[in-house]
């Protein structure tokens, strides 16, 4: 077991009780049943650690114990910009969240025309992962698209389409609602790139209209308002370091 600051250690049950896995006492079980590690290792009650420094796991399930770490869900409105600071002076991401004690950023972005859930955090590791393509994460779009569609447009999307910069193709789609010249659509996909899903809607002749994001990874957009942001639960933040392999 890693030796803590003794000006900043804290005995393992409050810590966990405070991020919120359970009571003190049921905390103190989870030790005792040899159900935590910190650092790799396992656990005992009585042991005193600094939640800034160390890393904590119940059941395999990282836990965030550094209350300094915020991560947070948002429900970004259509004509802001992904910016914390924008220099033209547009509507920004700021307007919106006011002033937090930490400096946070966007992993990743959403144009201005686009709209939906888009995660926010000072957790500069976990973030850079979230965007790395390498690591994969899924993200899940609601479009409006000009119809009417084939039947065959899903299967080309998923075969792959080609784009100025390379061929690209979704994991999965879905005609959700289709009425006169309009359809909406979702659409989950691997691709990071630029505009990725406007642009491939665009090469198989279905341009979209109004494009919403529902889903990163684990991570739902759910029912918040336009504009609207929450911090993630204990659980949610658990379920995208699992997303990432941590």
């Amino acid at each position: 077991m890693p030796q803590a600051d003794p000006d900043s250690s804290v005995r393992l049950q409050k810590i966990l009780a405070t991020a919120g896995v359970g009571s003190r006492r049921a905390s103190e079980d989870l030790i005792f049943r040899g159900r935590v590690t910190v650092d790799g290792k396992v656990a005992k009650l009585g042991d005193k650690v600094d939640p800034a420094k160390v890393e904590i796991r119940v059941d395999g399930a990282r836990i965030v114990t550094d209350t300094k770490l915020v991560y947070l869900a948002m429900n970004k409105p259509r004509g802001v910009v992904s910016s914390m600071d924008d220099e033209k002076g547009r509507n920004e991401l700021a307007d919106f969240l006011g002033t937090f004690e930490q400096r946070i950023f966007h992993v990743g972005r959403l144009d201005a025309d686009s709209e939906g859930l888009l995660l926010l955090t000072n957790d500069g590791a976990l973030a850079h992962k979230l965007m790395h393509p390498s690591y994969g994460i899924a993200k899940t779009y609601l479009a409006e698209v000009a119809g009417p569609l084939p039947r065959n447009v899903g299967r080309r999307l998923q075969s792959g389409v080609e784009l100025e910069d390379g061929p690209a193709k979704v994991d999965s789609f879905k005609l959700i609602d289709a009425i006169g010249k309009t359809a909406q659509i979702e659409i989950t996909l691997h691709e990071g790139r630029k505009h990725i899903v406007r642009r491939m809607m665009d090469e198989v002749g279905h341009p979209v209209s109004r494009l919403i994001r529902t889903a990163v990874g684990p991570i739902r957009l759910g029912d918040m308002r336009p504009g609207g942001f929450r911090r993630l639960s204990n659980a949610e933040v658990s379920a995208l370091f699992k997303a990432v392999g941590d």
